[in-house]
Parts: structure tokens; sequence; C-alpha cells
């Protein structure tokens, strides 16, 4: 019986060089082809720009939701770390809705994020974008709830349900940023305790 320290998966192994420079072309392909396309931009033009074939492509990425999940996640994270930052404020109300914003902000003005984000089922790790926002925030929405700032039967996935659809709606637009603020400031009312 092999001593389970010892043993290694090929997740865990570090890639070959060649493996890591296909691997980084791959993912810089992949982002200005979403980043011109969308999100459904074809698997085969990303190979093509990457240099690499189809095979080598899924053999780094089975799927387009793990291509995405990877294009999108550092992006994620920086949003996740903003709401790290907010849970600490003084206002927990207004730090839910500034996160909101910053959220359906940055889906509006980064092609393809919102479409990523609902397209398949959430990933079931920790590591998937949808899960990454929905753990951040909801720290922050547990803490307006308790403030009583927050209706108690709203959850954060409502809240990434309304930041994706105006994130989907705004995308592209010339001035996409102010009008994913505006939009998603008209829907909060909806979010707040009514007297």
């Amino acid at each position: 019986m092999a001593d389970n320290a010892a043993v290694v998966t090929a997740q865990e192994r570090p890639m070959r060089a060649d493996a890591r420079r296909n691997y980084d072309r791959i993912l810089a392909a992949a982002a200005a082809e979403v980043a011109r396309s969308g999100a459904n931009t074809s698997l085969e033009e990303i190979a093509r720009r990457a240099g690499v074939g189809s095979a080598t492509l899924h053999r780094h990425f089975p799927s387009r939701q793990a291509l995405l999940e990877e294009v999108f996640h550092d992006r994620v994270e920086m949003l996740c770390a903003d709401a790290r930052e907010l849970a600490t404020s003084d206002d927990p109300g207004a730090a839910l809705v500034t996160w909101v914003k910053a959220v359906a902000v940055y889906g509006a003005t980064t092609r393809g994020l919102a479409a990523a984000l609902m397209m398949g089922p959430p990933q079931p790790s920790s590591q998937g974008c949808g899960a990454m926002l929905h753990d951040a925030g909801d720290e922050l929405l547990r803490r307006a709830r308790a403030a009583g700032a927050v209706r108690s039967d709203v959850s954060m996935a409502d809240l990434l349900s309304l930041v994706n659809a105006v994130s989907l709606v705004t995308e592209g637009d010339g001035d996409a940023a102010d009008e994913a603020v505006r939009l998603v400031s008209l829907a909060i009312d909806g979010v707040w305790p009514h007297a």
C-alpha cells in the first residue's frame, strides 16, 4: 500500500515547460477572443490563435466553462478582495450596495463575464467564479441583514442574478458602467426593508 503523502496526482505535478507555455498561450488567446467575441467564442479559433491543436486545448481545459473560469478567475478574485475589505465597513447596507454595483460594472465592462457566470451549472468547488462571488458577497449580505438594512428574504443568488442580468443587458454599450450603476440603483430599492 502506497503512502498517501507520496501519491501525487497529475493535477499536483508541475507542468513541463512546453506544457506551461501552451497553457499560457491558450489562456492569453482565450482572454483576447472572449474580449472580442464574448463567452461563446469558438474554441477552435482560440486553439488556432494560441498555435496549438484542439486536443491540446482540451487537455488543459476539458470544457468551455473550465476555460472561462480560468480566464476570469483573477478578475473575480479582485472583486472578492473588495468584498472582504468592505466587510469591515461601519455601514453594512452601504457596503453591500457598493459591492453589488462594482460587480455589475465589472460584468458590464468585461465582455463575456456575465454570460460565463450564467453558462451551465455553477462550479461545485469553491474555486469556481460564481461560487467565489457568492461566498464573498454572502458575508456582506449577512452583515447587512443583521443591521436591518436588507430584507430577510433576499439571497446572494438573487443579487447575483440581478447583477448578471444588468451586466448582460449593458455589456458593450458605450456607457456600460454608468448604465449598469443606473439599473442596479433602480432595482436596489426592492431589496431594502419596507417601512
